[in-house]
């Protein structure tokens, strides 16, 4: 930050509201006349404007390109400047003069243009004054607040509505042509709200407190205001000195000599301004999210997307900065890819004007060495994904002087003679009523719908279809098998339930584990699924049989399996259980001998055994089945995401610090055969964390791209998981609904209410617009969309007759 220019006046302006354009600055003097200097050229002789008779309590530039406007006010006038004819008049020898607008409106706190720069807001005490800035005529006066307000704001998008923020600690939107309320917020926070703000591109409202609080609410048509995402300044802070401390690699000792941790100090929201009024087109990267904040001791970069701190410029790291405390900010764009902060000291009459290249920012998106889900080299010749299994052939020793069993007849099948059959009395007649079956006919139907694609403009699957109770015990894991034909569902009574996609007819049940199923998985074949439990033991199931092909007991793991898969085009068994990573590799055999049934004849053996390094146990696990992918991403209970490269054998990456709490569930943009997205895409994830709701993330920079906080999650391990097409995600959620987001907005698209219990488990149909949901009392509801093709029902078994 450049101190382009450093002022003195003659008494303290720190709590005024100052004014700021991307070209010219206004500093009251002597308490009743105006100051306008050149912010390009500071050395230029400021420009005189004088008028009022009281001292000056608050000042603001419009927002016209058309020409410059700026309104002051004080206790007798509210007056509006034509800047370009002030500077003609002065030019010219002759004195400088406004418009008056308002007059003995009280002491005006905060002003703030409309976005035609046809109106104009004025705070005073607890009512707010909409006035013409053409003459003097109060078009209206709207009072509602229980306390005195602190900022009004025109919609930009809107300059019928306004928004007005309040010390009683809530805000209200007004409409101006009836002159009503149309939201009223409830008490956000135990201090003063004092400032707002509008991010247009994503429909937003912000808001500030003195106590460092930031809400991000939406901002639709209805003014119906939800709440979107909360930030805390001091606590979000903290998290990113953390982080900048662990990748730096230095000892915990240093963190406690920041003097943001020895000191205790008071984060105040001064003044916000959205970074999507910067027109920096050199920055691609740049998120229209983010939020420039002005606080006491320096200016804060927030995303609001991901309710993260990207950097803090601190004063203190300024030597050359004649500041150390602010008390008032006022932020402008400026004219060279630049930020312009007019910034009042707290504690001595000084003004400061900082200038602020968006070079000097570059650290922010300068992400580090990111991955991609989809492999850029070969496998290497000492990879574990080239292990392969040796199948053993059986080699019986001959016994010499051993006479072999003969057939007595040369053919397989001897033709009876036919002596004790009954003599033929009818002749030979053709058949000529044969009817096709018509099982194979629905079947070759069903099959042509299924490879139909997934249709890609098709809306959210919220309508509700069928629903069903299965249990009394918790839904833990739903799947559906690849065509989307069938579902498995993982039970806290430790069965597995086989459905049909349309939950009709009755379910093959599996049973083996002594307790709850916490991990379901399909082969990619869809011949093969797995099954895995607390009781430390992994199933592998043949499609249709009612006996696992494959047991892998207890006494192989110390812990319980968390999650299991198919890993690497259905090559490899992929589980996580404690600490360690396991890699198998695996031959299904399925025929048993019928006097010894009960021995396994299908083969396991171990690849590759990897542990996490922190050796942390493992809560959750990814990983591409349905290509050739050589990531695994691994969420351990220290909190932590490791990205494992299996074709190296090595922990790649690891995020320190993702979530607040442990994540339990990470879940890829997997897409489906059903769908093609960008390649991009596929680099997604997301990962779930109680009371930290659902973020997203990106593999190629391994940053948190935005942030899902509208669903309740506060004891639950809630699943959430992506659509097909990649537009959507569900979440579940603990006040008995799922909430369905767009994947480009943090603020939830549609509530899936009229559940029974908690929502655990959701998952999307691959082939069909459909959601299917699973809850804490055992019971599935379906949702289809209103909009796209959905398969026809089928009527057939859950599993055919073997």
């Amino acid at each position: 930050m450049i101190e382009q220019l450093r002022l003195t006046c003659d008494r303290l302006v720190s709590h005024r509201q100052l004014a700021c354009g991307h070209s010219y600055c206004g500093i009251p003097v002597h308490g009743k006349d105006i100051f306008i200097y050149s912010n390009t050229d500071t050395e230029r002789k400021p420009l005189l404007l004088t008028g009022h008779h009281g001292d000056i309590s608050a000042m603001t530039f419009g927002q016209s390109s058309r020409r410059l406007l700026l309104c002051s006010a004080s206790a007798d006038y509210i007056i509006v400047w034509d800047v370009e004819q002030c500077q003609k008049r002065s030019q010219e020898g002759k004195i400088a003069a406004g418009t008056i607008v308002g007059s003995l409106l009280g002491d005006v706190v905060h002003l703030s243009f409309c976005s035609s720069d046809e109106r104009v807001a004025a705070c005073s005490g607890v009512t707010v004054y909409i006035l013409s800035s053409e003459k003097q005529e109060v078009i209206s006066a709207l009072a509602g607040h229980l306390g005195p307000l602190t900022s009004a704001e025109f919609c930009p998008w809107n300059k019928h509505i306004l928004i007005t923020t309040s010390e009683d600690r809530t805000f209200k939107v007004w409409n101006l042509e009836t002159e009503t309320v149309c939201y009223q917020s409830f008490v956000l926070s135990a201090s003063p709200l004092i400032s707002s703000a509008f991010l247009e591109e994503n429909r937003h409202v912000i808001i500030g407190s003195t106590d460092g609080q930031v809400w991000c609410f939406s901002f639709p048509d209805d003014h119906k205001c939800e709440l979107v995402t909360k930030i805390e300044i001091q606590k979000v802070e903290r998290r990113l000195h953390n982080s900048q401390q662990e990748t730096l690699g230095q000892q915990a000792e240093s963190v406690k000599q920041l003097p943001a941790d020895e000191v205790e100090i008071s984060k105040p929201i001064l003044k916000m301004a959205p970074w999507s009024s910067f027109t920096d087109t050199t920055i691609p990267e740049r998120d229209s999210s983010w939020l420039c904040v002005g606080s006491s001791d320096g200016l804060y970069v927030v995303n609001v997307a991901t309710s993260e701190l990207l950097t803090v410029l601190y004063f203190r790291d300024y030597p050359n900065l004649s500041l150390s405390v602010a008390g008032s900010w006022s932020i402008s764009p400026g004219l060279d890819n630049s930020m312009v902060f007019l910034v009042s000291s707290l504690f001595t009459p000084h003004v400061v004007l900082v200038k602020l290249h968006l070079c000097e920012l570059e650290g922010i998106w300068a992400g580090d060495e990111g991955f991609s889900v989809f492999p850029s080299s070969p496998l290497l010749l000492e990879s574990p994904l080239n292990v392969e299994l040796k199948k053993k052939e059986a080699n019986h020793p001959k016994k010499k002087g051993e006479v072999k069993d003969q057939p007595l007849v040369f053919h397989s099948v001897a033709r009876s003679s036919g002596y004790a059959s009954a003599p033929r009395k009818t002749m030979f007649s053709p058949k000529t009523n044969i009817q096709k079956n018509p099982f194979f006919k629905k079947a070759r139907k069903n099959a042509g719908l299924l490879l139909k694609d997934y249709p890609g403009d098709s809306t959210a699957p919220i309508i509700p279809h069928n629903h069903l109770s299965i249990a009394s015990k918790p839904v833990h894991c739903i799947q559906y098998s690849g065509d989307g034909k069938q579902i498995l569902c993982g039970l806290g009574n430790s069965s597995v339930l086989l459905y049909k996609s349309s939950l009709s007819g009755n379910p093959a049940v599996y049973t083996g584990h002594d307790k709850p199923v916490s991990s379901v998985s399909w082969s990619l074949s869809r011949q093969w699924w797995l099954s895995a439990s607390e009781d430390r033991t992994l199933r592998l199931w043949s499609h249709g049989s009612p006996e696992p092909a494959i047991i892998m007991a207890n006494s192989r793991f110390t812990k319980p399996i968390r999650s299991a898969q198919f890993y690497y085009l259905d090559k490899f068994l992929l589980f996580a259980s404690g600490p360690s990573l396991y890699l198998y590799l695996y031959n299904v055999d399925i025929t048993r001998d019928d006097i010894k049934r009960y021995q396994q004849r299908s083969v396991v053996k171990l690849a590759k055994c990897f542990t996490t390094g922190s050796a942390t146990d493992i809560t959750a696990m990814s990983a591409a089945n349905d290509f050739l992918s050589y990531i695994v991403l691994v969420c351990g209970s220290d909190r932590s995401i490791q990205v494992f490269d299996m074709n190296k054998g090595v922990v790649a990456s690891k995020l320190a610090d993702p979530h607040s709490r442990a994540v339990h569930c990470i879940t890829q943009n997997k897409g489906s055969m059903f769908s093609t997205q960008a390649l991009d895409s596929y680099n997604l994830f997301l990962t779930s964390a109680v009371t930290d709701g659902v973020k997203i993330w990106d593999l190629r920079t391994l940053r948190c791209v935005r942030r899902y906080e509208s669903h309740l999650n506060r004891c639950h391990p809630c699943s959430s998981a992506f659509s097909p097409c990649g537009q959507f995600i569900v979440s579940g959620s603990e006040d008995n609904c799922a909430y369905v987001y767009d994947i480009r907005s943090s603020g939830y698209l549609h509530k899936l209410q009229r559940h029974s219990d908690t929502v655990l488990s959701v998952t999307f149909n691959p082939a069909t617009p459909e959601l299917l949901t699973g809850t804490l009392d055992g019971k599935l509801r379906l949702f289809q969309s209103s909009s796209g093709a959905s398969m026809t029902p089928d009527t057939r078994p859950a599993v055919s007759p073997t």
